[in-house]
């Protein structure tokens, strides 16, 4: 077992939590409006649809890799190339993060831990992201590659359970902080770009 394969891992995931994103900046306003534990629900579901997303690629990607290792790379390379394409993306960006509570309505907890959990399961993105991320990240040649993907899955929910909780828990100091520092967004937005791009290069030589 590569031990500093999944410190990597954990600390890429760590990064990309806290870089603003739909998600995370929908936790937080559901956390300013309507209260800490609305927020904590809305991430309880984003992460119980993780696993959905940690189960197709586990069984999908395992089973392409016993029966070609070809294949396999492809999918690692394309991954590759899908990150690099999301730095893109994130370059072309402005990099403001936009707050506001006009569009956020109020819903129980069993509501929003529903709603939170339709977002992620219905995002076929997340899959793809899971599919481009996860390959570069296999720990062990002995052990089976389900339960590696598996372990993956877990640590990358736990770690985003982790950043997602506290971003609904000091929703109100995260929100005084970005609106008072509004280069915040810039310094976020070129962190993404060098873990997007930092991850595909690792992935190629792995």
């Amino acid at each position: 077992m590569n031990v500093e394969i999944l410190i990597g891992f954990v600390t890429a995931t760590f990064l990309l939590a806290i870089s603003p994103g739909p998600d995370n900046i929908y936790v937080l306003m559901q956390s300013i409006v309507n209260g800490r534990k609305y927020g904590i629900a809305t991430v309880l579901g984003l992460m119980t649809g993780c696993i959905i997303h940690t189960s197709l690629v586990a069984f999908g990607a395992s089973t392409i890799l016993k029966q070609n290792p070809t294949l396999f790379f492809s999918i690692k390379l394309l991954g590759a190339l899908y990150l690099v394409y999301l730095a893109y993306k994130v370059y072309k960006s402005s990099g403001a993060i936009e707050l506001g509570n006009e569009a956020v309505p109020k819903k129980s907890v069993g509501e929003l831990f529903k709603q939170g959990f339709i977002m992620n399961v219905l995002n076929p993105k997340v899959t793809l992201f899971f599919l481009a991320l996860f390959p570069g990240f296999l720990f062990s040649e002995t052990m089976n590659n389900v339960i590696q993907f598996y372990i993956l899955g877990f640590l990358f929910i736990l770690v985003s359970f982790i950043v997602f909780g506290a971003i609904a828990i000091f929703g109100g100091i995260i929100s005084e902080s970005i609106q008072k520092n509004k280069n915040i967004g810039i310094y976020m937005k070129w962190l993404q770009i060098v873990v997007f791009v930092g991850i595909a290069i690792f992935i190629m030589l792995t």
